[in-house]
């Protein structure tokens, strides 16, 4: 047996640099060089973008947890706390040189 994608996601306009996956909620939030974070379910469907300030538009690093809280780092030490249903919940910056 070889394996095979379960799923296809689409939609981002630019090449994927970071990728969270949540089983509890059967999400998985990707961000891409340049543009928004998607959420998709496991299976595929596209359900939102989480869309950051104008200052916050290469993603880094993503992290979800199991309460559906979503940490998404961009670049420059900014940071945006998002709902899973795409709500900005807070953001920071901090002046240090996180990589």
């Amino acid at each position: 047996d070889y394996p095979a994608p379960r799923a296809v996601l689409t939609g981002h306009d630019h090449e994927v640099v970071c990728v969270s996956v949540c089983a509890e909620l059967g999400l998985v939030i990707s961000g891409a060089k340049e543009g928004p974070c998607l959420v998709h379910t496991i299976t595929g469907d596209l359900l939102r973008a989480l869309e950051g300030t104008e200052n916050c538009l290469c993603p880094r690093l993503i992290s979800v947890s199991s309460e559906g809280h979503c940490i998404i780092y961009y670049e420059r030490g900014r940071f945006s706390n998002f709902s899973i249903n795409g709500k900005l919940l807070a953001q920071m910056e901090i002046n240090d040189s996180t990589r």
